[in-house]
């Protein structure tokens, strides 16, 4: 099933080689270790470490900063392959990306040569905060405030669900700094720290990692402003007022991954339910003879196979320069309810084993719902829809 499911035509020799590399790193480094290390709430350092030595850190930023200059398709492709193997591990990449893609995009000449060439070899890593506890997916509700003071700023609030929040020494934060003019008074602010939790910069502070039913492993933080003095020279960009095009730029690439995700931990589920339906017999024969379990698998693997086709649309899209925030969301919307739907018939599949924790499905069965919720909810991405198929 592996060698026949979610193909991708036209790909280069590169891409392809690219990919087979992250299947076996996969296959070799992460499945053997995924579920003990997610069961434990443990950080995979020794995973990251290895994406790290495979250059996945710099995979999109470009070959003049260091990077592979590889596109978001191919970035796509890795990230399914990566889920495949564990979810989290997927994560600990994406707000990385979804920072390098907004300096590489919006930042000014000078930001993009300090940063892109650290980020692209590992010794800087991303994290990405726009909400907040009390706003969630509407975005013009953040209270987080930058106060001008001297040839700096003064930010003060508290940000929420931030992916890396802790491990990151770098966060791109998007805040208000002129609240009378609605979306075009945010702005996004580089902020340094040290990795860790506690106060790690003056005014700055990263309270501990928020427990999660599942996505364990990587770190989900706050992050909590008092009085944090910034300098003008870490606005994105240059200019104030420009946060909210540059977050939601940095959110279409976001969704891909999501999408990605999504297609990934779909697949390893049908994996799952394959294996498990040609091993286990009941009244004389496996299981994957009777017609009921047959049909659920077909369901299954259709679902994959779609799912997967959409996000590869979506991807070259963003990839040839197009405006891609209606393909983003329906690749995210499909992509993350198909895979709830996936992942909850290999779990039937599986009967009473799937409820065990010795089983892979158990953790899956944890991980899916996160991909109805991140990078916007389900619900949200029909109203992206629906707006953009009413204004065309």
């Amino acid at each position: 099933m592996k060698g026949r499911l979610q193909q991708t035509y036209g790909l280069t020799a590169e891409q392809r080689e690219i990919v087979a590399t992250v299947r076996a790193f996969v296959d070799k480094e992460i499945l053997p270790v995924a579920t003990e290390l997610e069961h434990a709430d443990e950080y995979p350092q020794a995973i990251v470490d290895g994406m790290r030595d495979l250059g996945l850190f710099g995979l999109m930023i470009d070959e003049a900063h260091g990077g592979l200059g590889e596109s978001l398709l191919t970035y796509a492709l890795v990230v399914e392959e990566l889920s495949r193997g564990w979810m989290s591990v997927a994560g600990i990449v994406n707000t990385h990306f979804i920072v390098a893609w907004m300096i590489a995009h919006h930042g000014t000449p000078g930001q993009r040569s300090y940063y892109l060439p650290r980020m692209a070899a590992g010794e800087v890593r991303g994290a990405f905060s726009m909400s907040e506890p009390g706003c969630g997916s509407d975005v013009a509700a953040i209270t987080t405030r930058a106060v001008p003071d001297g040839d700096g700023y003064l930010i003060t609030g508290q940000k929420m669900w931030l992916t890396n929040g802790g491990s990151a020494n770098l966060v791109a934060t998007l805040v208000k700094t002129d609240p009378a003019a609605g979306h075009r008074g945010m702005t996004t602010f580089l902020v340094d720290k040290e990795p860790g939790f506690g106060e790690v910069a003056p005014g700055l502070t990263v309270p501990g990692k928020i427990e999660k039913m599942g996505y364990k492993g990587v770190d989900t933080t706050e992050l909590l402003f008092d009085g944090f003095r910034i300098g003008a020279g870490q606005i994105l960009g240059g200019t104030p007022g420009r946060g909210f095009y540059q977050m939601m730029d940095g959110v279409e690439v976001g969704r891909v991954n999501v999408a990605a995700r999504g297609c990934g931990v779909a697949r390893r589920a049908c994996e799952l339910a394959v294996d498990y339906a040609r091993r286990r017999e009941t009244f004389g024969r496996p299981i994957a003879e009777h017609q009921a379990v047959l049909f659920r698998l077909a369901e299954m693997a259709t679902k994959v196979e779609a799912a997967h086709q959409m996000m590869v649309m979506a991807a070259r899209r963003k990839d040839a320069g197009e405006r891609n925030d209606l393909e983003a969301g329906m690749a995210k919307y499909l992509a993350g309810e198909y895979c709830k739907e996936v992942v909850e018939d290999a779990f039937r599949i599986h009967g009473g084993y799937g409820y065990s924790k010795e089983y892979e499905i158990e953790r899956l069965y944890r991980e899916a719902p996160m991909l109805l919720i991140g990078e916007g909810t389900a619900d949200i991405q029909k109203m992206i829809i629906g707006r953009r198929l009413l204004a065309e």
